[in-house]
């Protein structure tokens, strides 16, 4: 529609006189405030018409009007002509409108999306539940507009915080494994990495009171000694090391894989640290031939970023070890050898925003022109009403655990409803409970800061993903009781878009290609739910306010019924492109 829109707008423009090319035709949809429907922004044409803007949006606003088709009515506020169409148009666009027809892309890319990228020394936490919602709804939406997406992770299965857990293992375990201890292997792991914490933390205690300084113990404990001693070990190939990370790491592999089934998530493909930390190294070579980097006295290698606004950033270690920007610098330009896309879009909480500044001006600076198609997806962090979490000290809110409080929320308030007798009410549980959590994430715009309410995620009569859940069991019912056949045009009439309502839900319905769009172009799931939720809100109100089986004239009832059933296709559509599940009966 929008596009339709737009063309008849251009032709008009053209068969004025204007020599316009397609970005200076501004469209926008008219602020609720004012009459209309489509806003055309005058003042970018006035260059054209050689009038003021108000005189210019006169001009264009009774020549859309020899068009009676399209359009019945304009009014001019301050340069933007507000353009209302016609019912007829209204309910040409509702009876093409099918929510299975995607938005079509004018520009349709090759896009990456990094998501996830845990580490294997500890199971997801809440933290991770939000990135991986994030990542996977936008390369659905993305693919929903057209664009080709490769879902990647990138996990971090190497490093000192592994050796962390394997040494306490090693001296606490006593052979004790996923299967002996009755714990996913990921909490396993992860347990005992917050052993090691505190015994680390004791050993450094213990060091203070001996006289030594804070620094001082920190480097001289020796279970951080023996965990340094570790790696080095891991680097050098040493077998026993190699057969207890492996034997670890597939633990954690396997408890990975059945948070990401539980959450819904899926990647076509995996990276692993352990095999790209060393790419990278030769990348920094040539980049020292051909001065992008310099080489301090000690032998390490910097790049001097301050003509860019930032600072020197060290790219290589001394001992010729890599730093976690040589390690992506490798990792980025492999990936694209690979994938060749167009965009790569990183998934990473805002405390990242300067790394990913320093990744994308130095693969720049090294001349690969792709990496101007680098977007680091920045989020705020995730906190409960409990506070904020603390993974060393073992006081983590795990993504498995997470997901079961939601779960048990929504079995919880079925139950002091008394809904609890259907056969199927455990899998409904489960989604209703997810769609909780995954719906009260989204909801949210990526940059902020949010704060996770269990309890207030499930109420369904809030700004929730149960409530639109709730709406879409609504319109099953309803079509289960009707057993109606598909509506033909012809049936109805566009008389009945006099009613206020009734052409507001049309519009309602109609905005979906173009939130989707929106959602796709700001790498923005939150546009998408949010518009899912006015949607949802404002049917429920539709559906109170006008019958449908008692409707006597037939032509209105159908119109109704067809706003309940596109509804329903909307609802179910984009909810899916969220992840989210709908169950046909609450």
């Amino acid at each position: 529609m929008h596009k339709n829109i737009f063309k008849e707008i251009e032709k008009t423009l053209i068969d004025l006189g204007y020599l316009i090319t397609a970005k200076d035709i501004v469209i926008q949809t008219t602020r609720k405030e004012f009459d209309g429907d489509f806003s055309l922004v005058c003042f970018g044409l006035t260059r054209f018409s050689g009038k003021n803007p108000e005189q210019t949006a006169q001009l264009i606003g009774e020549k859309l009007l020899e068009n009676k088709t399209y359009f019945n009515r304009f009014n001019i506020v301050k340069g933007f002509l507000n353009i209302s169409l016609t019912l007829d148009m209204w309910l040409t666009y509702f009876h093409e409108f099918n929510a299975q027809v995607e938005a079509s892309h004018v520009d349709k890319k090759k896009v990456m999306i990094e998501y996830s990228s845990p580490n294997t020394n500890k199971p997801l936490h809440l933290g991770h539940v939000r990135n991986n919602l994030l990542g996977f709804s936008l390369g659905n939406i993305l693919k929903a507009v057209g664009h080709q997406v490769n879902l990647v992770n990138l996990i971090n299965d190497r490093g000192i915080h592994i050796c962390k857990s394997m040494l306490a293992w090693q001296k606490l375990g006593n052979g004790e494994t996923p299967e002996s201890s009755g714990l996913k292997g990921d909490h396993l792991a992860g347990k005992y990495y917050v052993l090691f914490d505190k015994q680390y933390k004791t050993q450094i205690a213990e060091l203070i009171e001996k006289g030594y300084s804070k620094e001082e113990a920190e480097k001289k404990a020796p279970w951080i000694i023996e965990a340094q001693e570790m790696l080095l070990k891991w680097e050098a190939g040493d077998k026993e090391i190699i057969e207890l990370w492996k034997t670890m790491n597939d633990w954690v592999y396997d408890g990975f894989h059945k948070t990401y089934e539980t959450m819904g998530v899926k990647f076509d493909k995996f990276y692993y640290e352990s095999q790209t930390y060393l790419l990278g190294k030769d990348l920094i070579e040539e980049g020292l031939k051909k001065d992008v980097f310099f080489k301090k006295a000690d032998g390490s290698v910097w790049i001097d970023l301050s003509s860019d606004g930032l600072d020197e950033k060290l790219v290589l270690r001394a001992d010729g070890t890599s730093v976690y920007i040589s390690q992506d610098i490798g990792t980025a330009v492999q990936r694209h050898h690979e994938l060749q896309c167009d965009d790569y879009i990183y998934v990473v909480g805002n405390e990242q925003e300067y790394h990913f500044k320093v990744l994308k001006l130095i693969l720049q600076k090294l001349g690969y022109a792709w990496s101007n198609g680098i977007f680091h997806l920045s989020y705020g962090m995730v906190d409960l009403p409990s506070g904020k979490m603390k993974s060393r000290e073992g006081t983590v809110v795990d993504a498995d655990d997470l997901m079961q409080v939601v779960v048990d929320e929504a079995k919880a308030k079925a139950e002091e409803i008394g809904k609890t007798d259907d056969t199927d009410d455990e899998r409904l549980y489960q989604k209703i409970g997810m769609a909780a959590l995954k719906y009260f994430i989204l909801k949210v715009d990526p940059k902020k800061k949010m704060l996770f309410n269990p309890a207030e995620s499930i109420d369904i009569n809030g700004h929730t993903g149960p409530f639109i859940q709730y709406s879409y069991a609504r319109i099953c019912s309803m079509r289960r009781k009707l057993k109606t056949e598909p509506i033909e045009l012809s049936v109805l009439k566009s008389e009945h878009l006099s009613e206020k309502k009734h052409l507001e839900m049309v519009k309602k319905i109609l905005e979906y290609p173009n939130t989707l769009m929106v959602a796709a172009q700001n790498y923005s799931p939150s546009i998408l739910a949010n518009y899912l939720y006015e949607l949802a809100k404002e049917f429920n109100q539709f559906y109170h306010d006008f019958p449908i089986i008692k409707e006597k004239d037939s032509s209105l009832a159908a119109l109704r019924l067809s706003i309940t059933e596109k509804t329903g296709e909307v609802i179910l559509k984009g909810m899916n492109l969220l992840g989210i599940e709908m169950p046909e009966k609450m």
